[in-house]
């Protein structure tokens, strides 16, 4: 059986009733955390000009763009916007063994399309949790590293695939027509990592993108557009471009309650890349035990794991002089800089304001990175790190190897609540906020995910 076929099989079969209790929990835990962001990130001037280009060219249909009241266009369109969105804060969640984020190109697509064809909230639990396990089988599968090597995204291209069988499952394709979504949308992935050079906005782009495409794909498949059902492994297909790598044995597109990628994405509490999670938990932990002050720091040397050394710490001229936020989000240097002078790691560090002030700069010269060999054994499983700050109160030093926000080190729902509650202080008032913890916390209850868009928006129930 071809790996498509077995993901349109689990697309297929996969029911509401077979989902376990701490399934379905822990999937609306991670959609009230997108839409938090969501919400906040389409206030991010990232976000103006594709609201401009949806106001032109994205039809008049139900779409919810999440935060904007005044847009309401075509739901392939609302997805691509929620999807950019909730990915510009760099605070979404993350499956650590295939390096990617599930939830800004799964959720954006379940969302739009439970919206505009009346699903239940059942429906789009169920779409949700096989958009995660596509996402987690395949990420892994072809072995993140490999992928960053080639010059791509894993978010973007597998993110993709992941959205063409949620959307299959939310339209009722056939068992037929979800292989061919599958084999089509895979000549639509595209996600360079070369804004990493520049400091440009495209990787905000690529979860929205993935989910728009993998909408459009599902809907031709359902029209009767065909797809080669070898997209993955085929010799000219997704596998061969991307990676390089194919781990097919663990691709048998099986979904277990016990072990699936909804419990096993981390979620981050710090604003920035995935990499440097761990490394700021130990650098903010040394700093308060020990009430550090930036005057104190002589010298911060930061170990991480090979794979991330290309993405926040090198080149090493480059991520202590980054030029915008965007490359404060992908520098490890500036992460520490902050963290030892502000005590904390959230938007408001990593303003463009804040970026080119002196004293930054000058902590910034401090912080040295280092592939750290020891961290390497269990990557990408687990994400360790290890810290350690020169003083003139003396060395400390630390290590983590489940950064805050793993499965094995999670927030509470109290904990995710207060990270919501935060992201949308912006956007919705207390109120708004309340209905909208309480709606998700429910969400099985609706029996059409339309009756949720009015708080999406930014109303309240009467």
């Amino acid at each position: 059986m071809k790996i498509a076929e077995t993901f349109a099989q689990m697309v297929h079969t996969l029911q509401y009733q077979d989902l376990s209790e701490e399934v379905i929990d822990r999937t609306k835990y991670l959609a009230l955390d997108f839409i938090g962001l969501a919400a906040r990130g389409s206030q991010f001037d990232s976000s103006k000009p594709i609201h401009d280009f949806i106001r032109n060219y994205g039809g008049q249909g139900n779409g919810v763009v999440i935060g904007a009241k005044d847009l309401s266009p075509l739901p392939q369109y609302a997805a691509l916007a929620n999807g950019s969105a909730s990915h510009s804060l760099e605070l979404d969640d993350v499956i650590n063994e295939a390096s990617l984020h599930p939830a800004v190109a799964v959720f954006p697509t379940a969302f739009a399309l439970a919206d505009a064809y009346d699903k239940s909230g059942e429906d789009l639990i169920v779409a949700a949790v096989i958009g995660y396990e596509v996402m987690g089988q395949l990420g892994r599968a072809l072995n993140p590293s490999s992928v960053y090597a080639r010059g791509f995204h894993p978010t973007g291209v597998v993110g993709a695939i992941a959205a063409a069988a949620a959307a299959s499952k939310l339209l009722g394709l056939t068992y037929e027509q979800t292989v061919n979504a599958l084999g089509i949308v895979g000549s639509q992935a595209a996600a360079s990592m070369e804004f990493l050079n520049t400091g440009s906005w495209t990787k905000r782009l690529h979860p929205g993108w993935a989910a728009h495409n993998g909408m459009i794909a599902a809907e031709l498949a359902k029209a009767g557009f065909t797809g080669p059902n070898s997209i993955i492994e085929g010799d000219k297909g997704f596998a061969k471009a991307y990676s390089g790598e194919l781990n097919a044995d663990t691709l048998n597109g099986a979904f277990s309650n016990e072990d699936n990628f909804i419990l096993k994405t981390s979620i981050k509490p710090h604003a920035c890349c995935r990499y440097k999670q761990g490394p700021l938990d130990l650098v903010l932990e040394i700093v308060k035990t020990h009430d550090l002050k930036p005057s104190d720091i002589n010298k911060i040397n930061v170990y991480i794991v090979q794979t991330g050394l290309p993405i926040v710490a090198l080149p090493e001229e480059e991520k202590r002089n980054p030029q915008s936020s965007v490359d404060a989000q992908f520098s490890m240097h500036f992460g520490a800089a902050a963290a030892v002078i502000y005590r904390n790691t959230l938007l408001e560090q990593y303003d463009d304001s804040i970026v080119s002030l002196p004293e930054v700069k000058e902590m910034m010269n401090k912080v040295n990175c280092f592939r750290g060999e020891d961290l390497e054994k269990d990557f990408p499983k687990k994400w360790p790190a290890r810290v350690e700050i020169q003083t003139t109160k003396g060395t400390f030093s630390n290590r983590i190897d489940y950064p805050k926000g793993d499965p094995e080190n999670p927030l509470s729902w109290d904990e995710m609540i207060t990270k919501f509650n935060y992201v949308t202080s912006t956007v919705f008032d207390q109120k708004q906020q309340q209905q909208l913890v309480k709606g998700v916390r429910t969400l099985e209850e609706f029996e059409t995910v339309s009756e949720l868009s009015v708080l999406l928006k930014g109303g309240v129930f009467a």
